[in-house]
């Protein structure tokens, strides 16, 4: 039995489920929330839509013990929600309804696509509800009923912000270009018995008196860093989780690290462990990191050793890990920017299709350069 803790429809509930319960088998019979509807049971039809964070994403086969720390809004949901009654009341206009089977999840869709395009052509809302089957309707109500309710809105900022445009992750990287300059990082070197280390290089635009103090705020490092999260903290030893997504990779590791500081030589170390509780898989790093002074401003010297076991082992060495740490860290230093300036760090819990390109294309121009100087020696 896996422990998982999620938010449904806004109450967040912790449960014991077995790690082949599907977040659909889940919904209906642990919660009894019925109104996902379970169809074809192969993704397919669209019967079982659900909206996990913010995207819409088939419940049955998404994995409770995986949906851990997930933010879940099934139809019933969406009772006090005033796009969703207008889109119920077209829908019963429009005749868009029969048998009713498919409508949990073609409402669901829908709903999506109203906020994330604004209003748009029957041509686009026909394409995005494609992975939605109605076997009675032939589609025309429902076709119609999205692009009534669809005319003369805009896009909801909201939806983009959740990643369903996947547009939000490469904001902070651009951001990074002109507030943080991050230096290449270190190929990983073997460290230990199965570790690896990355080294990294950071140059923010204060002075160490005030980058310093920041630093020492696990709080607020945990609100820069991309899918961090503290539960507890006592000055020395810290509790907290870590979710990392990368397309449709998503790793919640939960466990607990110590935190040493030395004031004097503005260095610090973090030593921790966790697991995440979708594939079992266990994590032991280590963070060192040293401040120092650079010009008018401060550099940020990083060290993360670190061994994974378990299935997600396959994906914790090479230069996709280098990269994908290089991504993290530039979206963290240019949130640590933004807070010494004040300003809310931009949330992000994983990569866009953007940013995942951006990693991706890294990695195999790596390769080919390490070809190429394989071929040239």
């Amino acid at each position: 039995m896996n422990a998982i803790t999620l938010t449904v429809n806004g109450q967040r509930l912790s449960r014991q489920v077995e790690p082949r319960t599907h977040l659909a088998d889940f919904l209906r019979e642990e919660l009894n929330l019925t109104g996902t509807h379970l169809g074809c049971e192969q993704g397919v039809c669209g019967a079982c839509t659900v909206l996990i964070d913010g995207k819409p994403q088939r419940s049955c086969i998404a994995s409770a013990a995986a949906c851990d720390g997930a933010d879940i809004r099934t139809i019933e949901g969406f009772d006090g929600d005033a796009l969703m009654g207008e889109l119920r009341e077209a829908f019963s206009v429009h005749h868009a309804l029969q048998c009713g089977f498919c409508t949990p999840g073609m409402l669901i869709s829908s709903r999506d696509i109203v906020s994330r395009l604004g209003e748009t052509s029957e041509r686009t809302v026909r394409e995005e509800l494609s992975g939605n089957l109605c076997r009675c309707t032939g589609y025309v109500g429902i076709v119609n009923a999205v692009c009534a309710v669809s005319a003369g809105k805009a896009p909801c900022a909201q939806a983009a912000a959740a990643g369903i445009a996947a547009a939000a992750a490469p904001a902070p990287v651009a951001a990074a270009a002109s507030a943080v300059k991050a230096a290449s990082a270190s190929a990983p070197a073997a460290v230990g018995a199965g570790g690896s280390e990355i080294r990294q290089n950071l140059t923010v635009d204060a002075a160490p008196e005030v980058v310093w103090p920041a630093l020492k705020d696990i709080h607020l490092i945990a609100r820069c860093l991309p899918g961090a999260e503290v539960t507890a903290f006592d000055g020395e030893r810290l509790e907290g989780r870590m979710v990392v997504t990368f397309g449709p990779i998503k790793a919640a590791f939960g466990g607990d690290a110590t935190v040493t500081f030395d004031d004097a030589a503005r260095t610090g170390l973090v030593n921790g462990s966790g697991r995440d509780g979708g594939s079992g898989s266990r994590a032991h790093g280590e963070i060192t990191f040293a401040l120092k002074p650079v010009g008018t401003g401060s550099a940020i010297d990083l060290s993360l050793r670190y061994r994974i076991s378990g299935p997600l082992a396959q994906f914790s060495r090479g230069a996709l890990v280098q990269n994908l740490v290089s991504h993290l860290t530039g979206v963290f230093a240019a949130n640590l920017a933004a807070a010494l300036k004040g300003e809310a760090p931009t949330a992000a819990t994983g990569l866009s299709a953007t940013g995942i390109f951006k990693v991706v294309l890294a990695t195999w121009c790596e390769r080919v350069k390490t070809w190429v100087e394989r071929r040239l020696n």
